[in-house]
């Protein structure tokens, strides 16, 4: 008979709970995944994976198609859609099938089916046939992810409006496309689809885009997707979608109060995420949720004894790499491990991987003041760097945001060719709470992209060397 009982119960096997199992099982306790769908959630499936292979995908388009500037010939190129996207679902199956050697490396059990609290220290699993199996849990973590938002009008139906998933896997590439929203996910699915030679619009709610980020990169990025391309409008809203057999008509409300209608093939709603909270066995429980989404104490204790929370599931920011942090956090105050910390969120790091990348972790400029900080600020250009002229990338920023007063790194915040790959350099000196000092006193190797880190600090004191 198959093994019910249970240290720890995991309902979700996506980046944050696949590794709370794992870690749960290195500390010798006795662990499960509870999976529906596909091990590695939709982070490795249908998000931040296959979205990057995709994204590699136009990168190289748009390299072979300025070959010439490099010294190539490269006439008459074309490219193979269904290749694209074959290429990009193999990356995620590759991964996915990688999440389950680890568990089964690491003698954690996947029980396939979607899991729901059942009573105190009880969990109900139900498979695909419809058979249900009760498991024994001295505790369990929630780890069941999120979902789009969908906005009333905007209801997705997988033809002429997407999600996420439908536009990794179009059947055709449109000639024109509307995205709503402007976050990490509309711009990186803009970006992509304009390198593909889409008429791409994104469609902002607020005055800019990718609001999360520091005001002076959101700027830049503005003017970098503009010259790119892509068209670009903020302050405004869809109010109403018209559609037809083939195509559609979005209704665009300006900040003015006009409207306007736009004609396109194809529209991408990106505006948000909710929680998945539904049939989870919440009800009856301590468990309280705010917004769609459970909250927590600082290491993913619910208001349920014995409930954990983690992830996508719970607050911002909803990132992989934060819910895998959240699931170790969580293991380890469950397992009694001495010198657990809560998760600082100020050093999680934020990536959009679109053309050109934006990068940040911290406090933006503004947040920084706001929080009472006399701060001094760093700059330096990417056109300033020897490594960024030999690429052909010379457009590009490295801010830096330090406590006037301690030297302490408040927050760091790029736009540019592989910034995704830099900014874990300042996640690490945050952590070490380093100061300026230090990072002065830093060899940084040349010629390198990560040199403009260097002197974006220096500049901040008003040492930089190279431009």
């Amino acid at each position: 008979m198959a093994e019910t009982s249970y240290d720890i119960v995991v309902i979700g096997g996506g980046p944050g709970g696949y590794v709370a199992a794992i870690r749960a099982a290195q500390l010798g306790l006795k662990a499960c995944v509870v999976e529906r769908e596909h091990l590695g959630g939709i982070c490795l499936n249908w998000g931040c994976i296959p979205t990057k292979a995709l994204l590699r995908s136009a990168e190289v388009g748009h390299l072979i198609q300025n070959a010439a500037a490099y010294g190539w010939k490269a006439e008459n190129v074309t490219f193979d859609l269904d290749k694209i996207i074959e290429r990009s679902r193999g990356v995620a199956k590759q991964l996915s099938q990688g999440v389950g050697f680890l568990l089964k490396k690491n003698k954690v059990p996947v029980i396939e089916g979607s899991g729901k609290l059942a009573g105190k220290g009880k969990v109900e699993v139900t498979d695909k046939n419809g058979k249900k199996n009760v498991l024994s849990a001295k505790n369990t973590i929630l780890a069941t992810g999120a979902r789009a938002r969908v906005l009333p009008g905007l209801e997705p139906d997988g033809k002429l409006v997407w999600t996420y998933r439908e536009a990794m896997v179009p059947d055709s590439l449109p000639k024109t496309m509307l995205v709503v929203g402007s976050g990490a996910i509309g711009i990186e699915f803009a970006s992509f689809y304009n390198d593909l030679g889409v008429e791409v619009t994104v469609v902002e709610v607020v005055d800019r885009i990718l609001s999360a980020e520091d005001e002076e990169i959101s700027a830049l990025a503005h003017k970098a997707f503009t010259k790119a391309g892509i068209n670009i409008i903020t302050s405004a809203k869809v109010t109403g979608v018209q559609r037809g057999k083939n195509d559609l008509t979005a209704t665009i409300e300006m900040a003015d109060g006009k409207t306007e209608n736009l004609k396109v093939d194809r529209l991408i709603s990106a505006v948000g995420i909710v929680g998945n909270v539904e049939d989870i066995g919440l009800d009856g429980t301590a468990v309280k949720v705010d917004r769609s989404h459970i909250t927590t104490d600082a290491y993913g204790q619910t208001g349920e004894a014995g409930v954990w929370a983690i992830g996508d599931l719970t607050g911002p920011p909803w990132l992989a790499h934060k819910a895998s942090h959240e699931g170790i956090i969580a293991v380890e105050k469950i397992a009694g491990v001495e010198g657990v910390h809560p998760l600082d969120t100020s050093g999680v790091p934020g990536c959009t991987y679109a053309r050109p990348q934006v990068a940040s972790v911290g406090l933006t400029e503004a947040q920084a003041k706001a929080a009472g900080h006399k701060v001094r600020v760093g700059r330096f250009p990417f056109v300033g760097n020897g490594k960024a002229i030999a690429l052909g990338e010379p457009e590009g920023l490295v801010k830096t945001v330090f406590d006037d007063k301690t030297g302490e790194l408040l927050g760091a915040h790029m736009i540019g060719a592989e910034v995704t790959e830099l900014i874990q350099g300042f996640g690490i000196a945050k952590s070490l709470e380093t100061t300026e000092q230090d990072l002065m006193h830093t060899v940084f190797p040349h010629p390198t992209l990560s040199e403009m880190m260097h002197e974006s600090v220096l500049d901040a004191y008003d040492k930089a060397v190279h431009f």
